[in-house]
């Protein structure tokens, strides 16, 4: 069981934005994807799960061996694979309890209620230490950059799934919030969830090790290693790698 990403490049507007990236997620891996900005990072998970702005030209994404790549957003997402993105939308009006309800419905098929649900991703907050309240607020709506990448991870709690991609989840996140949100993620890997973070920063790599760290620069893989490769980062920077 993994997620596999086979000599992906992407195009968007006509422009080569990622070549030949390839990386192979297992359960309970962590990987973490870095660079500079404008590197591809962004693009590559979100052309991957089906964002319309951008197109897989070559390459496959593959779920168990199954090629995925042309599948509907809301397809891989039944099939246990969770974007949270750099930048989150709003969904004003709509409560994270009844979105998450209605999501857990689409991707199992359960027939649990609005209160048999909300005990169980209550209990899983309270868990990690995130304020249940966050399940009675709209989505993504009011919140600041912190509270939302909490409620992103809410959102993973409640969903479970086989793996997460997760596009600078520390970002705007001051130390208290990350020690939640790295919470959050320690609890669902070791449920057997696989990882891809990106980051900049070397503070969530000081609360989590990652089993592997891959480096991209103009939209390529340059780099792969392990912790090792995130101290030569920091000494030398992008560039020298």
């Amino acid at each position: 069981m993994k997620l596999a990403l086979e000599h992906i490049s992407v195009d968007s507007e006509g422009k080569r934005i990622v070549t030949d990236a390839s990386f192979t997620i297992a359960p309970g891996e962590t990987h973490v994807l870095m660079g500079p900005n404008g590197s591809g990072k962004s693009t590559l998970v979100n052309a991957a799960m089906g964002h319309p702005k951008f197109s897989i030209v070559e390459g496959k994404f593959m779920l168990d061996g199954e090629d995925i790549t042309k599948l509907p957003t809301e397809k891989k997402a039944a099939k246990g694979i969770f974007l949270s993105m750099q930048y989150l939308p709003e969904i004003p009006g709509v409560t994270l309890l009844n979105f998450l309800h209605r999501a857990r419905r689409a991707q199992t098929g359960s027939k649990e209620s609005v209160l048999e649900f909300f005990k169980k991703v209550e209990s899983e907050a309270k868990s990690v230490g995130i304020d249940p309240a966050f399940l009675k607020r709209q989505v993504g709506a009011g919140l600041s950059g912190g509270e939302k990448k909490q409620a992103e991870v809410l959102q993973m709690l409640a969903l479970k799934p086989r793996f997460a991609l997760l596009d600078e989840i520390d970002s705007g996140v001051d130390i208290d919030a990350l020690k939640l949100v790295v919470a959050g993620i320690e609890r669902t890997r070791k449920a057997g969830t696989g990882f891809l973070l990106i980051t900049h920063y070397d503070a969530l790599l000081s609360e989590i090790t990652p089993d592997h760290v891959h480096v991209m620069r103009a939209g390529r893989i340059i780099a792969s290693g392990g912790r090792d490769l995130v101290a030569r980062i920091k000494k030398e920077g992008f560039a020298n790698i």
